[in-house]
C-alpha cells in the first residue's frame, strides 16, 4: 500500500480485518518492521484520539515519531498558489512539503474541511500536496472529506461485536451547537457500503449528503423509522453540504438526540460514536453510559486500524 485516504486503498475488507483482529492479539509482533524509520505526523487540527492512538500504533512497530502542531509550533503555512504573502503565513506549504518528507519515511496529515468554499474542501488540496510533493507514503488522519481510520475501527468494532452476519446499522444525525464537517459520516457511510451490511442513513431534510458518499444506503427522514430493528445505532452531527448552505447548521432540533426511547425502537441496539461527543446534545447520559454503549472499545480500536494501516505502508517501503 502506497497511500491511505479512503476504503479503497485498505483492499478486501475481511482481510483488512482479519489482519486487524490478528494484530490486536499482538501488538507487538512487527516491532522490527519499523526498527530505524520515522513517523510524521502533522496536525492542522486539533485531536485526542487520533494523536495518541497513532503514535502508539507506530511505537508499537518499533518506529520513531514525530509530532507537529502547525499552527502552534510550526510557521504559519499558506496553501494557495499565487498569493502575494505579505500576511501573518511566513512559510509557503509546496517548501514545507518537501522539507517535511526528508526527515521522515510516512507522513500522517490531518486537516479538516474549512466549510467556507465546498470545491476547496472536496478537493482535498493539503493532502493532496502532501501526496504529491513529499515523496513520502501519506495516510490521512481526517481530511475535509473522510476519516478512513475512524472508519476502519468502527468497522472493526462491528465485526467484534455483531451478532448476527448482515447486522443492520443506522448512522443518525443529531444536533450540535456547531458546523461540524461531512468528514466522518461520508467515511462512515463509504466504509458501509463497502461491506453486505443493512445501512440506513437517517437525518432532517436539507442534511442529504454528497450522492458518492451516500451510495447505496436507504435514506429515511423518520428517524424513528429508520431504527426500528437496527442492531448498531451510529450517532454524529455534520452541517449542510448543499448549496447554499454548505457548511451551515439548518437544524439544533433536540427531538433528534438519542434517548433511552430511540434506542427502545431497535433490536437492542448497540450505541456508536466516533467522540468526542456533546451529551445530552447527541446522545443523552443513559444511553452513553449504558451496557450497550461501545464507545470505549470503538475509540480503542483506533490504536488497531492505525496500526494495520502504518504497518502496511511499511511493507510498501521495501
Amino acid at each position: 500500500m502506497h497511500h491511505f485516504t479512503n476504503v479503497t486503498d485498505i483492499g478486501p475488507l475481511d482481510l483488512a480485518v482479519k489482519e486487524a483482529l490478528e494484530i490486536k492479539a499482538n501488538r507487538f509482533g512487527f516491532k522490527e518492521l519499523g526498527r530505524d524509520k520515522t513517523l510524521m505526523m502533522i496536525f492542522f487540527n486539533s485531536s485526542l484520539r487520533t494523536r495518541l492512538s497513532t503514535q502508539k500504533a507506530a511505537m508499537n512497530l518499533g518506529m520513531n515519531v514525530i509530532v507537529l502542531d502547525v499552527n502552534q509550533g510550526a510557521w504559519k503555512l499558506e496553501t494557495e498558489r499565487g498569493v502575494i504573502m505579505d500576511g501573518d503565513k511566513a512559510e509557503h506549504l509546496l517548501e514545507a512539503i518537501p522539507v517535511m518528507g526528508s526527515y521522515c519515511d510516512i507522513i500522517g496529515v490531518r486537516s479538516f474541511a474549512g466549510l467556507k468554499d465546498k470545491a476547496e474542501d472536496y478537493e482535498e488540496r493539503v493532502i493532496n500536496q502532501f501526496i504529491r510533493y513529499s515523496g513520502r507514503p501519506v495516510f490521512s488522519m481526517e481530511a475535509a472529506t473522510r476519516h478512513p481510520l475512524q472508519s476502519f475501527a468502527d468497522l472493526i468494532t462491528i465485526e467484534e461485536f455483531k451478532t448476527k452476519e448482515r447486522p443492520k446499522v443506522v448512522m443518525t444525525w443529531a444536533p450540535h451547537p456547531r458546523a461540524l464537517p461531512q468528514a466522518v459520516p461520508n467515511s462512515f457511510a463509504e466504509w458501509m457500503n463497502a461491506t453486505d451490511y443493512e445501512f440506513v442513513i437517517t437525518h432532517p431534510e436539507g442534511y442529504e449528503l454528497a450522492p458518492e458518499f451516500v451510495g447505496k444506503a436507504r435514506v429515511e427522514y423518520d428517524q424513528r423509522k429508520a431504527l426500528e430493528g437496527a442492531d448498531f445505532v451510529y450517532a454524529k452531527n455534520w452541517s449542510a453540504y448543499a448549496d447554499p448552505n454548505y457548511g451551515k447548521i439548518l437544524s439544533t432540533d433536540r427531538a433528534w438526540t438519542v434517548d433511552s426511547e430511540k434506542m427502545a425502537l431497535t433490536d437492542n441496539a448497540f450505541f456508536m460514536h466516533c467522540l468526542p461527543v456533546r451529551r445530552n446534545m447527541i446522545v443523552t447520559d443513559d444511553v452513553i453510559e449504558s451496557d450497550r454503549s461501545i464507545v470505549i472499545p470503538e475509540a480503542a480500536n483506533r490504536e488497531i486500524s492505525a496500526q494495520v494501516v502504518i504497518k502496511r505502508l511499511l511493507e510498501g517501503l521495501k
